[in-house]
């Protein structure tokens, strides 16, 4: 696959929704359990129980499935993601509790989306075979509009006093690597998933940490 930055068109929306969405469902299995490129649209049109030729009534081929597939999937977890932020961060009771609370439950999307977790574990293994312009827009649509939430919600924190946070895009940095990429990197994602009561050490100490670096001193 040519690696430009070549803008991709959005889309086809012909056909029945149900058919769409049965194949966008059939293809986030199959690009998770055979990777993008040994992926074949015939694969696809089996798991979902419709014809090739109804694949391409929808698509373009199978960059644009996968583009719409990846962006879906980026688009749900991050909507989760916010909601998991809300539900812990909007009212602080205690700061290291409701900090290690909100982490957990991210680390809970593993086991919750584990279609997008697998998604995600193609992306990286074929990030080299995927175009930039694809990769981009996936970024875009996940991982960056997660990051931004925190960035906000660490923002928020050092306006109340809460945290000494200088950069709170840096601060979202080091949150996500203490806490969310200490699990899903020695889990692959949730592939091999670590036991609960090491997801909570793991969990605990990066929040400890994470507050070592930026409570305020006169917060002890």
């Amino acid at each position: 696959m040519a690696a430009d930055n070549k803008p991709m068109e959005a889309p086809a929306r012909r056909g029945l929704p149900e058919k769409r969405q049965a194949i966008v469902r059939a293809a986030r299995t199959v690009f998770g359990r055979e990777g993008f490129t040994r992926t074949s649209v015939d694969v696809i049109a089996a798991e979902a129980g419709v014809s090739k030729r109804t694949i391409y009534n929808h698509f373009t081929d199978k960059e644009q499935l996968f583009q719409e597939v990846i962006l879906a999937g980026a688009s749900e977890v991050t909507t989760a993601q916010v909601e998991i932020a809300d539900r812990h961060l909007r009212k602080i009771v205690g700061l290291e509790q409701d900090l290690v609370d909100f982490a957990l439950d991210r680390v809970a999307s593993l086991t919750a989306f584990a279609d997008h977790w697998a998604l995600v574990r193609t992306i990286e293994a074929e990030a080299p075979r995927i175009r930039p312009a694809v990769l981009e827009a996936w970024q875009e649509a996940g991982p960056r509009e997660t990051h931004r939430e925190l960035t906000r919600r660490f923002a928020s924190f050092a306006e109340r006093g809460l945290l000494d946070v200088d950069d709170p895009h840096q601060a979202a940095d080091h949150f996500n690597l203490l806490t969310f990429i200490s699990v899903t990197q020695p889990s692959f994602y949730g592939a091999i998933p670590l036991p609960p009561t090491r997801v909570t050490e793991i969990v605990t100490h990066g929040v400890r940490t994470f507050l070592r670096l930026y409570r305020p001193a006169a917060a002890g």
